[in-house]
């Protein structure tokens, strides 16, 4: 079974548990020492689903939906998806299970029928639509809704996205989505994100973070948990900059081919290197063999 904490856990709040041990430990540590308060009051109980996971968007204007391109993210910590779950170890867009044929049945199946529900309600959503699923025997299942860009599934589109954003976005405001197409460079993307030291449990802030100037100058460094440390003569534009949270950064490559985005992204977070750094090794492993 899957336990969830019934509140905001900084998307650390799920347990897969494959045991009766495992629940027991997790209801222990979710309701008994309260590692995330009082999001842990209440927990929900939820299936196990047995798939691969897909993060599918769509731009909304209360009305008409425009599917986007979908991503890949990956939750556990350790390659071959072991380890605590975290809110994200990085990505790649463009999974190549991810078929118009598919994305078309979750238009229809998932993003178009729940946009209509809650209009009929009176509710209109207008903005980004996120839907995590997984794509199981039996079709996509919903996991969860975000209503705004993934993290780190954003910092994997919008380098591929080739229309102007603040367009797509008035079209949303103004309620003539079934008026535009959204175009996008014909390559993928690749991500990994760097950890630090005790992430997520209890990450270690402070450690002094260097090789950033040895980045290739069109790979993305996406910064997310970093601070200003103190002047530098080492080329990392007048500052030294150190870990200060769990998921420090994310290292974005765009290729012609998955293998060759995941290729420069990982030769590029060689170049950085700061104490207890975790990274996964294998994103988008299954994907290019």
């Amino acid at each position: 079974v899957v336990l969830k904490a019934d509140g905001l856990a900084a998307g650390k709040g799920t347990v897969v548990c494959h045991t009766i041990q495992e629940v027991r430990s997790a209801v222990e540590e979710l309701m008994v020492n309260r590692v995330f308060g009082v999001s842990g009051e209440r927990l929900e109980i939820e299936e196990f689903l047995e798939g691969s996971e897909l993060s599918a968007f769509a731009l909304v204007d209360g009305v008409h939906v425009l599917p986007l391109l979908s991503a890949r993210d990956h939750k556990a910590l350790l390659d071959a998806n072991r380890g605590p779950n975290t809110g994200g170890m990085g990505g790649y867009a463009r999974p190549s299970n991810a078929t118009p044929e598919l994305l078309e049945e979750i238009r229809a199946r998932v993003f178009q029928p729940t946009v209509d529900a809650m209009a009929g309600e009176g509710c209109l959503f207008v903005g980004v639509l996120y839907a995590g699923l997984f794509l199981t025997r039996d079709g996509p299942k919903v996991i969860e809704f975000n209503c705004r860009w993934g993290d780190p599934e954003a910092q994997l589109l919008l380098p591929l996205l080739d229309s102007d954003l603040v367009d797509l976005m008035l079209a949303c405001l103004e309620g003539r989505l079934d008026q535009v197409s959204v175009k996008w460079r014909d390559q993928t993307a690749c991500g990994v994100v760097l950890a630090a030291a005790g992430y997520p449990e209890a990450p270690r802030k402070g450690d002094r973070i260097a090789g950033l100037n040895g980045v290739d100058n069109d790979v993305l460094v996406f910064h997310a948990a970093t601070r200003a440390a103190q002047s530098s003569a080492d080329g990392n534009g007048g500052t030294d900059f150190a870990t200060d949270g769990g998921r420090v950064m994310t290292v974005v490559a765009v290729g012609d081919t998955l293998v060759e985005a995941s290729h420069r992204a990982y030769a590029n977070i060689e170049r950085i290197h700061f104490d207890g750094r975790q990274y996964r090794s294998d994103l988008a492993a299954d994907d290019t063999k």
